[in-house]
């Protein structure tokens, strides 16, 4: 058994804190780091930064007991987990200085037996970059190998849906890569004590292409039922009635189309393949285009039926990447209200029941944000982007006087674009 007293964790955004929490509620002490000193104040009090299901419960109870303490600056531990952000630049291009700054400031407290894992989704080679620049830095370590002065170094991607962290974190199979066989071992060792499902062992690289390509292979599946659904739309068919009827062959199994892709991870993961072998990853270039193009249609879509209707209230139902969270990373709804409300100014009435604030670039522009009940009343237009639960239980009689645009398939009872 890895014997494990204290575990610190960097970066208590929407994976770190819940894998913090989850690690303390084990009994094993938890230090969580972060830059930000809100949210540190915000987790210190026991309470949450972030819309997670059970969350707030466990945060509360295990900050109350002691088990998970928090602050800025990094202290010695047993295990550092670095989950911190990687997200794309405006080229496109994987931007790792978040990963970069982290393990800079945990070099100084590493001592020998020390384990530190990244579960920050990175391009290949990452963690063998990490270990380099850790023993660069600390030339009285080593890093993988079996002498005193060794360190262990290994990559395990975060494989979580927003609304079941908690649950899939620990139930859900863990691939685990290590720098070294040594590494992947004692890695596999610590995601054990807390982990139900399988924890897989193989090596780094062999574990950051494989979170690349879980992501990269949705997007794929979902640009078919993006590009099918603007190819519905041209010859005036039910996307939704073909797809279903085409899922009634028994290999067949097409997602549903939307507005096109969002999220910290599909959104953005196949780019670090694309930007890696451009040459080589045309098909994943192909469907981040054609994702990308759906979310263009749609805000010209809109833009039309609004100039149509040149006084009518639109209520933009949606801001989150996906239904019933409040997590706009990335999220074509939140860039589809955007354009309009630059455009619509006070016309646009933006209906997110997840977030308790409009962000400043729809309030700046003029955007109004109000309930469903209030935009079922006041508004002509609806245009449809998130399939929230709330949005799932307007019956017909409410909104049969909208002009709808649906993105997500849940009014289809009316006549809807696509």
């Amino acid at each position: 058994m890895l014997d494990v007293q204290k575990v610190s964790v960097i970066g208590l955004g929407y994976i770190g804190l819940p894998t913090a929490a989850v690690i303390a509620s084990r009994g094993i002490k938890v230090l969580g780091i972060d830059t930000n000193p809100d949210i540190v104040k915000t987790v210190g009090s026991g309470s949450i930064h972030i819309a997670e299901p059970d969350l707030d419960g466990l945060v509360q109870k295990v900050v109350s007991n002691g088990s998970l303490v928090v602050g800025t600056e990094p202290e010695p531990a047993d295990v550092f987990i670095i989950a911190v952000p990687t997200p794309i630049d405006h080229a496109n291009r994987p931007d790792l200085t978040c990963v970069m700054a982290a393990v800079e400031r945990i070099t100084g407290v590493l001592a020998p037996g020390n384990l530190v894992i990244l579960e920050s989704t990175s391009p290949i080679g990452t963690t063998e970059r990490i270990s380099k620049k850790i023993v660069e830095t600390r030339p009285d370590l080593t890093v993988g190998t079996a002498n005193g002065s060794s360190i262990f170094v290994a990559y395990c991607p975060e494989r979580v849906l927003p609304g079941r962290i908690l649950t899939e974190l620990v139930n859900n199979d863990r691939c685990i890569g290590g720098v070294t066989a040594l590494c992947a071992r004692k890695a596999q060792r610590f995601y054990k004590m807390f982990v139900r499902g399988a924890c897989v062992a193989t090596t780094a690289r062999t574990a950051e292409l494989v979170k690349l390509t879980e992501n990269a292979y949705r997007d794929t599946n979902i640009a078919f039922a993006n590009e099918l659904s603007l190819i519905c739309d041209r010859y005036e068919i039910n996307v939704w009635e073909a797809i279903d009827l085409a899922n009634r062959h028994p290999r067949v199994n097409v997602l549903r189309p939307g507005p096109g892709v969002g999220g910290h991870c599909i959104a953005v993961d196949p780019w670090f393949i694309i930007d890696a072998v451009p040459d080589l990853a045309r098909v994943m270039r192909t469907s981040r285009e054609v994702n990308n193009h759906k979310t263009e249609t749609v805000i010209e879509r809109a833009a039309a039926l609004i100039d149509d209707h040149p006084y009518a209230n639109v209520a933009c139902c949606g801001l989150a990447f996906k239904a019933n969270v409040d997590d706009l990373r990335e999220s074509p709804a939140l860039e589809i209200a955007i354009h309009l409300a630059e455009k619509y100014g006070s016309r646009i009435k933006v209906v997110e029941p997840n977030i308790r604030s409009l962000p400043p670039v729809l309030a700046n522009h003029g955007a109004e944000r109000m309930g469903i009940d209030e935009a079922l009343r006041t508004c002509e237009i609806a245009i449809l982007l998130v399939d929230h639960d709330e949005f799932k239980m307007v019956p017909l009689a409410e909104r049969r006087h909208l002009d709808v645009i649906d993105t997500r398939g849940i009014w289809q009872d009316m006549s809807v674009r696509f």
